[in-house]
């Protein structure tokens, strides 16, 4: 059975979830408690799942009464016609149907033709796109190509993304609502989890809910949801105003604590952030290095281009010397001192989480000094994105995520890390700056 009745009084939300960011909702939790049930009790399936896999829960209306449909992400032990779920968009796994068979000739092709094997390959998946007619609330019906190119329409994306790429429209969402559209079920509210262990490209944890995937689910969901009654982006709404506090001013520079929950520079959407403050108090004011919008301590700031150059010399040349305190979830021993490396690269299709590639990926390296159990230390050599918080939770590093990070650990009311001290040569004077700002967990 693939309806599954979910008895309860619960009220429903008001709007549909906006599936990119949300909290779930009680529903969306009871349904997941179910099918996590489900997984625990076939072995067959929960085998599979402990290697790490995406499930999402879909609470439709059918006849005034609520149930919910489930799904999973890609295959599911080599199959996709498990019962419990919902079926694929379309099943290209069938061993006689078009997809398996030209698969096949394809595979015979390239022994002789590898040219021509590369032309049935790229034909061969065109042809699957197309097969994806995808629905949405309204009832219209557009495929998987005709609706990635409307969404990526400017001419620069188009050259950047001309197709989808692969396993597009298979993840848990675009599923759940094909189903439902299609069996003429009213979506409530929708929530996505993963089971099983954290892998070295999927920095997730065991039953956390997880926002859908912006790369190959975005444009799909873009459409699909058209004709739903659904959630605010949240990040539209703007972000709180916060004080910036003065650690250190001269008529060059100037270094601020920023608060955790502020960008530093504008973002696609919110202008407010350190920048703009500066360049208000300080006209042609340039910040000389970034923080995550979650990370809070120390920045400096140019008050001017020609202060601006040197002290960007200083951090093009690895001169600038930071320290950071972090706060770690539990988990297994970590030795009293040491050294990360592990090599970064955005994950195009998924921004912006950035993942661990020993080939691709850029050199990032950190020190760090255990301070307590669930505190530590740590020095960056280097200044990718989401380094401290990447080299912290992936297996290969400390194993252990930041408690608060969203996006590599568990959600929390914060992310403890910590722009604690900075070293730096005054860009004017000179002189060897070291300033501290106190850390607020």
């Amino acid at each position: 059975m693939t309806l599954h009745p979910l008895p309860t009084d619960i009220e429903k939300p008001r709007r549909f979830t906006y599936p990119f960011a949300y909290k779930p909702h009680p529903l969306c939790q009871l349904a997941a408690r179910q099918v996590q049930d489900y997984i625990g009790r076939h072995a067959d399936i929960r085998e599979d799942a402990d290697r790490g896999k995406m499930f999402g829960v879909l609470v439709v209306e059918t006849d005034s009464q609520l149930a919910f449909l489930a799904a999973y992400s890609g295959l599911l032990a080599g199959r996709n016609d498990w019962e419990y779920f919902v079926p694929p968009v379309y099943d290209a796994q069938q061993p006689d149907g078009h997809f398996k068979t030209t698969e096949r000739q394809i595979s015979l092709a390239a022994d002789h033709s590898p040219l021509m094997a590369k032309k049935m390959s790229q034909d061969l998946q065109l042809w699957l796109f197309h097969q994806y007619q995808m629905l949405n609330a309204r009832g219209e019906t557009r495929d998987l190509v005709d609706l990635w190119q409307q969404y990526y329409s400017r001419p620069k994306l188009q050259r950047k993304y001309p197709l989808p790429p692969g396993g597009t429209g298979d993840c848990c969402a675009p599923k759940l609502l094909q189903y439902a559209y299609q069996h003429r079920l009213k979506p409530v509210c929708m929530a996505e989890f993963w089971w099983g262990a954290a892998t070295k490209t999927e920095l997730r944890h065991h039953l956390n809910y997880y926002p859908a995937c912006r790369g190959k689910c975005k444009p799909i969901l873009t459409w699909m949801l058209q004709g739903l009654d659904t959630d605010t982006d949240p990040e539209s709404l703007g972000f709180a105003r916060k004080e910036l506090a003065t650690i250190y001013e001269d008529q060059h520079i100037i270094v601020v604590d920023k608060p955790c929950g502020m960008l530093s520079t504008p973002g696609r959407i919110e202008e407010y952030s350190v920048e703009t403050v500066m360049q208000q108090r300080f006209p042609g004011s340039l910040i000389g290095h970034r923080l995550d919008m979650g990370t809070s301590g120390l920045l400096i700031v140019a008050k001017s281009l020609d202060v601006y150059r040197p002290l960007q010399e200083q951090f093009v040349k690895h001169q600038v010397r930071k320290k950071y305190i972090a706060r770690l979830e539990s988990g297994r021993p970590t030795a009293p001192r040491g050294t990360i490396s592990l090599p970064l690269r955005p994950e195009p299709m998924n921004r912006p989480r950035q993942v661990v590639d020993m080939e691709h990926g850029k050199r990032a390296v950190t020190d760090y000094e255990l301070l307590a159990d669930d505190l530590i230390a740590l020095y960056p050599q280097t200044g990718r994105t989401h380094q401290l918080r990447i080299h912290c939770a992936h297996p290969d590093g400390l194993g252990r995520p930041i408690v608060g990070d969203e996006l590599y650990g568990t959600p929390g009311q914060r992310l403890m890390l910590h722009a604690a001290e900075i070293w730096f040569c005054h860009p004017v004077t000179g002189h060897e700056m070291h300033l501290e700002a106190p850390c607020p967990f």
